[in-house]
């Protein structure tokens, strides 16, 4: 049962990104939001930003500050939580709680949750799941009268400790390959870049500011682009930021909306008439295929498609509710979808907080799970897919020259392989070790690896192991 009042924050929380005066959750002279988060969930992430925004709306009446609580083993590292916040954007002062002490004295019950504490600690409510914050933003503007003459912060005080090396990328994740070219989801600096096979960039798609605008490739804006696929000249960008579907177009450089309004939002089916008109929420990968253009949405735990030809969005698979779950349509479910591979009549989908990868069959709409058992079961483990574990996958990707699908198990920074048609999980052995990779492409005799925490790409000998760094913009 969560207490009436704010306790104390235990000394043993690691802050992160900031130092603190105090260890008192509550504030005189405004009101507190304490959110409780996990780094991986789509969910939290998202309730950080709009954190964020509430308290740039309201500086002198909410501050707020976060408490991470790892569900991967890999999370309880505070290096690699720090590189999430870097990668995600958030600037709030955040403290790590690897032993769940904060969240067991204030008795949270789920990811993400907000305490909303008043000035002499009293928790006047608790705001939990994935709802939006308005009450929050209407105590916050109620309780302008309240302000004392002089506002002074004694709370949490952001003081960068790390910033990341000023690199030619920055935590790039989606790649996708041709005959003659690469091209990377630069997601840190906002942009998709065009690159020969031996990493020299011959064009940028995006300004490199964050936004959400269309037109020419020096004048068009992403937000954190995740996901790539090609199809008939054209580049398909899932825009994580913006909540949006994106279009390249390879000959002219122009950029547009296929669907998004840069709102997070609950998708309906139907015919898109207008693009601007329509919500996402957490778009994470895109795999074009014939004249359907599936989306995996991390936020929302389903797989859409939007049909090329008539423009119509569809669900296909996902109850929406985040589990492991086997079944047809929307009897499934998904434990957030970050990454497709779309072959034939089939889509691999891969499950980052289930740690599992699935199989879609567009015939039936039915949803198979070829590894992973939940939510709460991971590991490292190789062999036979009873009983292989991975740990938060983030991207995958269909061998063209065998039946065979390679996976970034990036919770275990390893590459694994799955051999379809009943085959096992296997680690693959490298020359080198990997960084939280989080973007896969297989192609032109190669693997192509996104070693996202390390801002690089490498290209991978599968015959040999060997890494190759490619100087992309160096």
């Amino acid at each position: 049962m969560s207490p009436s009042f704010a306790p104390d924050l235990p000394e043993s929380l690691d802050w992160l990104n900031a130092g603190m005066r105090t260890r008192r959750a509550g504030q005189h002279g405004c009101l507190t939001a304490l959110a409780f988060f996990n780094a991986g969930s789509s969910w939290s992430v998202q309730k950080l930003h709009d954190l964020q925004a509430l308290c740039a709306r309201h500086p002198q009446r909410l501050r707020a500050f976060g408490v991470h609580v790892p569900r991967f083993e890999h999370e309880r590292d505070p290096r690699r939580v720090l590189k999430r916040l870097h990668r995600h954007g958030i600037s709030l002062p955040v403290a790590h709680d690897p032993d769940w002490v904060a969240w067991q004295q204030y008795g949270v019950r789920a990811w993400p949750s907000v305490a909303l504490v008043a000035g002499d600690g009293r928790i006047e409510t608790w705001l939990e799941g994935d709802g939006a914050l308005t009450e929050l933003e209407a105590r916050a503007e109620a309780f302008e009268g309240a302000l004392p003459q002089e506002f002074e912060d004694d709370a949490a005080t952001p003081v960068v400790r790390q910033r990341e090396p000023a690199l030619p990328l920055q935590f790039p994740v989606g790649l996708a390959v041709t005959e003659q070219y690469l091209y990377v989801a630069d997601s840190g600096h906002h942009r998709i870049l065009e690159c020969t096979h031996a990493g020299r960039v011959l064009r940028q798609f995006g300004s490199g500011d964050p936004g959400l605008f269309d037109g020419s490739a020096d004048q068009a804006a992403f937000c954190r682009p995740h996901g790539l696929s090609l199809l008939r000249g054209v580049l398909y960008v899932a825009d994580t930021g913006n909540h949006a579907v994106r279009r390249i177009d390879l000959r002219s450089g122009e950029i547009g909306t296929l669907c998004g309004n840069g709102k997070r939002g609950t998708p309906r089916a139907g015919e898109v008439t207008d693009p601007r008109q329509v919500s996402l929420d957490g778009p994470r990968a895109v795999a074009a295929m014939h004249d359907q253009l599936h989306i995996a949405l991390a936020g929302d735990n389903r797989i859409w498609s939007y049909d090329l030809g008539r423009a119509r969005l569809a669900c296909i698979a996902g109850s929406g509710q985040l589990e492991v779950r086997d079944g047809t349509g929307s009897a499934a479910a998904f434990g957030q979808p970050v990454a497709l591979a779309a072959v034939q009549q089939a889509v691999y989908v891969c499950d980052a907080a289930g740690s599992a990868i699935r199989a879609l069959q567009l015939r039936d709409q039915g949803v198979q799970t070829l590894v992973g058992h939940g939510p709460w079961e991971f590991g490292a483990t190789d062999g036979a897919r009873t009983s292989a574990r991975l740990q938060e996958p983030q991207a995958i990707a269909l061998d063209p020259d065998a039946p065979l699908l390679w996976i970034a198990d990036t919770g275990n920074d390893r590459l694994r392989s799955l051999r379809l048609g009943g085959g096992e999980l296997s680690s693959y052995p490298l020359s080198q070790r990997l960084h939280g990779p989080a973007g896969l492409a297989v192609g032109e005799g190669a693997v192509w690896i996104a070693d996202t925490d390390a801002h690089a790409v490498l290209r991978m000998d599968p015959r040999s192991g060997d890494l190759h760094h490619l100087p992309i913009g160096e």
